[in-house]
């Protein structure tokens, strides 16, 4: 609900006034965490804040597919392999002052993307526009994608649908984040008593 994504973002505010990028991850695959994402990206814009969305599931998404009429959009992976320039990349929204970049074509190498010099660039160069970056990043119970952008991330906020996954595996996934020297910053219970209608697939 509207009113749970203003706590979250109120809570966001008190983790502190240098969290400003924060990595959005899950153990797996649709436990709403691109949903969780945008509705907060989409809150703190409320608030007047510059904020942008970073799609870097380049592996599985379709945040593309759902929210623009551009056939195959340039994004993440070719601004992250020297394709397209980041300007160009980042899109508008019916939100104002929500910007998006999409994950763009799937590339090879994800990984290697992600932990190359070019990503710290573009968080860099973002920072000084945004108030708010926001990393959608593909679940860290499947593949590492997430443990690789978390350090260059302000801290890390894990999406666990409820009862969908066990306490082992929370575990697993929170070490993974906490080897990497990520901030994490809590743990968002999703699809509690409430209808799973209207949240798409990571």
């Amino acid at each position: 609900t509207q009113e749970a994504y203003k706590t979250l973002r109120t809570n966001l505010q008190f983790s502190g006034k240098d969290i400003h990028v924060i990595a959005i991850t899950s153990c797996h695959e649709n436990e709403g965490k691109t949903t969780v994402t945008l509705n907060l990206a989409r809150s703190l814009a409320e608030l007047g804040k510059r904020v942008l969305v970073i799609d870097a599931d380049m592996r599985k998404s379709v945040v593309a597919s759902r929210h623009t009429t551009t056939r195959n959009p340039a994004g993440l992976s070719e601004v992250l392999t020297g394709m397209a320039v980041l300007s160009e990349c980042i899109y508008t929204t019916q939100v104002e002052k929500l910007h998006l970049i999409f994950s763009g074509k799937y590339p090879p190498n994800p990984v290697e993307l992600l932990g190359g010099k070019y990503f710290p660039e573009l968080i860099s160069e973002t920072r000084k526009v945004f108030d708010y970056i926001l990393i959608d990043t593909p679940p860290l119970g499947r593949v590492i994608d997430a443990a690789v952008v978390a350090p260059q991330c302000d801290g890390v906020i894990l999406v666990l649908a409820n009862n969908a996954v066990r306490s082992s595996q929370a575990r697993e996934v929170v070490g993974q984040l906490r080897k990497s020297g990520s901030k994490i910053l809590g743990v968002v219970r999703n699809c509690v008593a409430a209808p799973t209608v209207g949240y798409y697939k990571n």
